[in-house]
């Protein structure tokens, strides 16, 4: 059997105990198991062990080098099940001055992030299979700002996404 998903993603940080209070605030994610120096979260609704697991590497670490001239992991990207929850998300993070981008992928809706340790995410929602005409789909090589307020007018902010659905 091919892989499913990814069943969950592991950060190195400089604090934990600050990634953990972000990733709560930010994505509502809950700590699930943990010990010195480490912590397993886990996303509201998820069926996984847990979702996100964090290392803290000490305050000294480094900035991550990845895509300025090294290989590296770009971001991690996780789903939402309606424009109402990319919308109280997306007003989390501005609070949190976390968001740096929100990207029309014309299947995908999407905000990025980054959290205290300037790792970048993504959190996303994507055009149920049965809503994509022709044009949506055409426009999957283009990449446009984000206009949160004209997609919920055209899905509707409680349309539940294409979670699962390969793109």
């Amino acid at each position: 059997m091919p892989v499913q998903r990814l069943n969950h993603a592991v950060l190195y940080v400089r604090d934990v105990a600050r990634s953990v209070d972000f990733y709560e605030k930010a994505l509502g994610f809950r700590v699930v198991m943990g010990f010195p120096g480490a912590a397993f979260l886990q996303a509201e609704g998820s069926s996984n062990d847990h979702d996100l697991g964090l290392f803290e590497v000490g305050a000294d670490a480094g900035p991550t080098t990845a895509g300025r001239g090294a290989v590296g992991l770009y971001h991690l990207a996780w789903e939402v099940d309606t424009l109402a929850e990319l919308e109280r998300i997306q007003t989390r993070l501005l609070e949190l001055g976390a968001l740096v981008g929100a990207s029309d992928h014309s299947t995908t809706k999407a905000l990025y992030a980054k959290d205290p340790d300037g790792l970048e995410f993504e959190v996303s929602w994507l055009v149920p299979a049965d809503l994509i005409t022709e044009a949506i789909a055409g426009g999957k090589a283009s990449v446009r700002p984000l206009d949160l307020t004209k997609e919920i007018e055209r899905f509707g902010a409680t349309t539940p996404g294409g979670i699962g659905v390969s793109r």
